[in-house]
């Protein structure tokens, strides 16, 4: 059965298109765009996910990112950091390789910006157009169609891009020149970092107090307090589950890019470094792989 969650799609014209990635975003992602009517040619690093995508969606798979991309309007890659992106994009078997001249190449990793600018000077060179777009939502965005993604790059390619991605997607939006979807996912993650600890510590003291806390989320929700992070997670919060969503192992990485930015622009980010710290706690008490929201257990 599907994992993929029912959609209307708009009408947009049939597009040749690869998918690099099909980690737990890019499989659903990737999904959606053969459900939207497009034609879908995966790889995978570890060939048995791309097989188990064809056996669920169709389309075809193949053995490198180049063979992959060879004929595809449209390449999009959902990988794990920098090097990653490199090895799917650069070298004679990446993707590039196999690009024609006028194709474009989305990236929904979650990367630095100077990786982002580094692609797509090499991309220009051969003729080729390059998107960075980091997406919000999670795995159950990508599930359901409904993630927001920042573009940086080219108002042409982006243009191009944009009535496919709607696929799985509820925003699509051009932040600016390459490397601006980056910074835009950066700024992002900053604000995600502040909510989970003040949140952290809200449901922490509550319950210190005796209060009952799934009905104290439920009035505040209603109030200025209300988020996101508090709608989706604060309950669970409360019944200490952590068992989904976004890892703590990805949110380390992402604030590393983040540190590393602000390094080199001169923000300061006083209370995105402490929770930083506060996430390497959570791993040395071997919580790599639980949501974000497990921040609450360093308070308990």
């Amino acid at each position: 059965m599907s994992s993929i969650a029912s959609k209307t799609y708009e009408s947009v014209a049939p597009k040749k298109v690869a998918f690099l990635g099909l980690g737990v975003m890019g499989f659903p992602m990737a999904g959606h765009l053969a459900k939207a009517g497009h034609s879908v040619t995966v790889y995978n690093r570890s060939p048995a996910k791309a097989d188990a995508w064809v056996a669920e969606f169709g389309g075809q798979a193949r053995a490198t990112p180049r063979e992959a991309a060879m004929g595809a309007d449209i390449v999009l890659s959902c990988v794990g950091n920098d090097d990653d992106l490199r090895s799917v994009t650069l070298g004679a078997d990446g993707a590039f390789a196999g690009m024609a001249p006028g194709a474009v190449f989305v990236d929904h990793t979650t990367a630095s910006a100077d990786v982002a600018r580094e692609l797509y000077g090499a991309a220009k060179t051969l003729g080729l157009a390059f998107i960075d777009a980091p997406v919000s939502g999670g795995q159950a965005g990508a599930q359901n169609g409904a993630l927001t993604v920042m573009c940086g790059g080219d108002a042409e390619a982006f243009n191009t891009v944009c009535p496919v991605a709607m696929a799985f997607s509820r925003a699509f939006t051009l932040m600016g020149t390459s490397g601006a979807g980056q910074l835009t996912k950066m700024v992002n993650q900053i604000c995600i970092a502040g909510l989970v600890q003040g949140l952290s510590e809200a449901i922490a003291f509550g319950q210190k107090a005796g209060l009952d806390m799934n009905q104290v989320l439920d009035v505040i929700g209603k109030g200025a307090a209300q988020s996101w992070q508090l709608d989706n997670r604060g309950k669970t919060m409360v019944a200490d589950k952590f068992d989904f969503g976004f890892a703590v192992d990805w949110m380390r990485k992402d604030l590393g890019l983040v540190m590393d930015e602000a390094r080199r622009n001169g923000a300061r980010l006083p209370v995105t470094a402490l929770v930083d710290q506060f996430y390497a706690d959570v791993q040395a008490m071997g919580g790599h792989r639980l949501d974000t929201s497990s921040l609450i257990k360093r308070l308990k």
